[in-house]
């Protein structure tokens, strides 16, 4: 099933703005200022950024489930850093950051299992050319 997105853009880069639609329902719009700036609004690296984190809970549950321990709760958040390298704009590294509830794992399973994932992710294998790409795991007791 394809994945579908759209953009547009209108006016100069430092005065104009943009919208997104992500699927039928996840929108926003996006400027200059929101994009580089810390300014209000959205930005693509958030996109990516909720992607990963989205695909990563999904992959490492997945992946428990197989092996005989379901995951209660797998909660990732991601950070997408976006900085000028040689003067372009460019995503220099990935942080995610997961916690599992897996009742009857170990912290030291669930590291190697959210390796895995992070590993093997659809997503993850698409940002592969991401110079970085973080992740702590922790488990709740």
């Amino acid at each position: 099933m394809p994945a579908r997105g759209s953009a547009e853009w209108r006016g100069d880069i430092p005065s104009g703005s943009g919208t997104f639609l992500a699927g039928d329902s996840i929108g926003g719009g996006y400027t200059f200022k929101s994009r580089f700036e810390d300014g209000p609004g959205s930005n693509p690296e958030q996109l990516i950024a909720a992607a990963h984190a989205a695909c990563f809970s999904m992959a490492l549950s997945g992946m428990l489930a197989r092996a005989g321990t379901p995951p209660e709760l797998i909660h990732t958040d991601a950070t997408v850093t976006l900085r000028p390298v040689d003067g372009t704009p460019t995503i220099t590294s990935i942080s995610l950051v997961t916690v599992g509830r897996v009742p009857g794992l170990d912290a030291d399973a669930f590291a190697t299992h959210a390796s895995a994932a992070k590993a093997g992710c659809p997503v993850s294998r698409a940002l592969a050319g991401v110079p970085e790409i973080t992740l702590e795991a922790t488990l709740e007791s």
